[in-house]
């Protein structure tokens, strides 16, 4: 019985299959490329529609829109041109250029498939740096002229000023999306990328509160720390946070020296000093000389500039017996709070020497002084001529050598490229024989952010 009902159902299913056979692979076929095409359509789908990365960057510090730091102006525009680690240029939306008459007339040519982020092309009209005895033409649509009244060097590097329409709407792969003022200061900036992640940069008055914000979890990243101490811990212990140390190399804390100074204008005691500076800090990256080691003008001066006690006190041995300095002298040092640590070193190293050093904490740059332990922020370009040259009131050393105010002079001129290099290699050399200043170390800052 069993086995009759066996035929019967098999008799069954291959008359319908006979029957109906045509609309069965019809509808298979058309199910199989329902199937590949849902499958397809899924996969395009999850890959066009992308989770937001949403990154909220804490910094120091009070700024208007005129005046937003670098970081987050070059994130959202570009420049003519561009400016490479070693100091040299580059262009940027620029394509090329050439120099003419002296070093006193600049012709850019623009790149023309550049364009701001509102859709609009770039062109030679929308380029407006504001220079003081610049002349401008635009003989067309892709091209300007710049006409200066004397040659300046450094215009390459002046002219890598991010560009920008109104609204702060640049060449970039970042836009602005959102702004907000707290009076005339910006509280917070919203930059969103074309892939539509979102970085939020939020303004803090002093590192305490940034570092504060963090731990609350206001922002998700915090960036140039001086330290990473958060109340009676560190960043380190916090298990979910990555901490990056870096140098800044556009800062420089220096030992200055006043050359009026009636003991410190000694030549042989500023130089005595500068043989005793450690070849360590633990509070940033040792500098040997005026530039980084990277800078197309520095010179490798490491091993003449290292610690030298015995040379140090042969030097000081000789101001005094010239009269340039009294046998048990005291000097002293100002320094900025935060650097106290580095000027309590070197007094301590001076005291065997025997140099009596009286140390005193200042909120800014002294007006008067015989040492001042500060730093100062490094130009892009290597021309120090507002820092060096005798005729500048931000000479705060007031040091005057005519060789260097030359070379000075005429490094900010000089078009060539390697002429320009020997000039400023030149340089280096004689402000370290005849030292204004004692160059200690290029700070370190720290970068904390969530994992």
């Amino acid at each position: 019985m069993i086995y009759l009902r066996r035929r019967l159902i098999s008799w069954l299913i291959i008359a319908y299959i006979k029957k109906w056979r045509k609309l069965i692979f019809l509808f298979f076929g058309i199910g199989l490329l329902v199937f590949f095409i849902s499958r397809w359509a899924v996969s395009e789908l999850m890959t066009s529609i992308r989770i937001s990365n949403v990154e909220i960057i804490g910094m120091v510090g009070s700024y208007s829109v005129d005046d937003l730091p670098n970081s987050i102006l070059y994130k959202i525009s570009k420049g003519l041109t561009a400016v490479q680690i070693d100091g040299t240029v580059k262009g940027d939306v620029a394509s090329s250029w050439k120099i003419e008459d002296g070093g006193k007339k600049y012709t850019f040519y623009l790149k023309e498939d550049i364009y701001f982020t509102n859709g609009k092309n770039l062109t030679s009209e929308d380029v407006k740096y504001n220079f003081a005895d610049v002349s401008v033409e635009r003989p067309d649509k892709y091209s300007i002229v710049y006409l200066l009244k004397d040659s300046y060097s450094p215009f390459l590097i002046t002219l890598s000023k991010p560009i920008f329409t109104k609204g702060l709407v640049g060449v970039s792969d970042h836009k602005v999306k959102d702004l907000k003022l707290n009076g005339d200061f910006v509280e917070h900036i919203n930059l969103e990328s074309k892939q539509g992640d979102i970085i939020i940069y939020q303004f803090y008055p002093t590192d305490s509160s940034l570092k504060m914000a963090y731990g609350l979890g206001e922002v998700t990243k915090i960036v140039d720390l001086s330290d990473v101490k958060f109340r009676d811990t560190s960043f380190n212990d916090f298990e979910n946070s990555k901490i990056e140390k870096r140098v800044n190399y556009r800062r420089q804390v220096t030992l200055f020296y006043n050359t009026k100074d009636s003991t410190v204008s000694s030549k042989r005691l500023r130089d005595a000093f500068s043989y005793t500076i450690p070849d360590n800090f633990e509070e940033g990256e040792r500098s040997f000389g005026p530039f980084p080691y990277f800078s197309f003008a520095s010179q490798n001066i490491v091993e003449e500039r290292r610690q030298d006690l015995v040379h140090a006190k042969e030097l000081l041995d000789s101001a005094r017996e010239e009269g340039e300095i009294s046998e048990n002298m005291s000097i002293e040092i100002k320094v900025l709070l935060k650097h106290k640590t580095v000027a309590e070193k070197i007094a301590e190293i001076w005291k065997g020497l025997g140099i009596e050093a009286n140390i005193e904490s200042v909120d800014n740059v002294p007006s008067n002084f015989q040492i001042f332990l500060g730093e100062f922020n490094l130009p892009q370009d290597v021309d120090q001529y507002v820092l060096w040259h005798s005729g500048q009131k931000t000479n705060i050393t007031h040091y005057a050598n005519l060789r260097v105010d030359k070379l000075l002079e005429d490094g900010r001129k000089e078009i060539d490229f390697e002429k320009r290099r020997q000039i400023y290699t030149d340089f280096q050399k004689f402000i370290l024989s005849d030292p204004p200043a004692s160059f200690l170390f290029f700070p370190y800052v720290y970068d904390v952010e969530r994992k």
